[in-house]
């Protein structure tokens, strides 16, 4: 019996490693404590009717503000909002001209650690960044083409691949 155990013990432990070596969205999970981060923008989407928020992890603010890169660990959380709308179907603003925010839809993330993003062709790696769609129910969104996400951020290297890099470097 206790030969078994082992032997499920080295298994589990190999399993784990191949997991922990491999990168890809399934590695992405829903971070459950993103509001604890820093809200560090909004961004008013009229093409589409969106409200959306910017959340990142307070070592990546703090990090780009001393001029540092952004760090292994990092997670940028996209809160997707429907506009609420008037009667004519425009989206409702605030006395700042913002848009309101209406019925929670999805979330995206992005998430970057060490020595991800090493099996991705050139053409498509964005660095050591991974991305996940949610859901919101915080479930993952198994119908989002995260490929997309690779092609939309790969044009931005100069900025670590992420279009809101100076909100971050300016977040208060």
């Amino acid at each position: 019996m206790k030969l078994w155990l082992m032997s499920f013990a080295v298994l589990l432990a190999a399993g784990a490693l191949a997991v922990g070596a491999r990168a890809g969205g399934e590695n992405v999970t829903f971070p459950e404590n993103y509001a604890r981060g820093v809200l560090y923008t909004t961004v008013d989407r009229a093409d589409n009717k969106q409200y959306r928020e910017l959340y990142s992890t307070p070592e990546a603010i703090t990090a780009l503000k001393t001029g540092k890169a952004i760090p292994s660990g990092t997670v940028l959380t996209l809160v997707q909002y429907k506009a609420k709308l008037d009667a004519a179907g425009n989206p409702e603003k605030d006395a700042n001209g913002r848009f309101i925010k209406g019925e929670l839809i999805a979330y995206t993330v992005m998430e970057k650690r060490d020595g991800w993003g090493a099996e991705y062709a050139d053409d498509i790696r964005n660095g050591e960044w991974e991305y996940q769609a949610f859901k919101a129910d915080k479930s993952v969104n198994d119908k989002a083409n995260l490929k997309n996400c690779f092609t939309c951020h790969k044009p931005l290297d100069k900025q670590d691949f992420v279009f809101s890099y100076e909100a971050m470097k300016n977040a208060k």
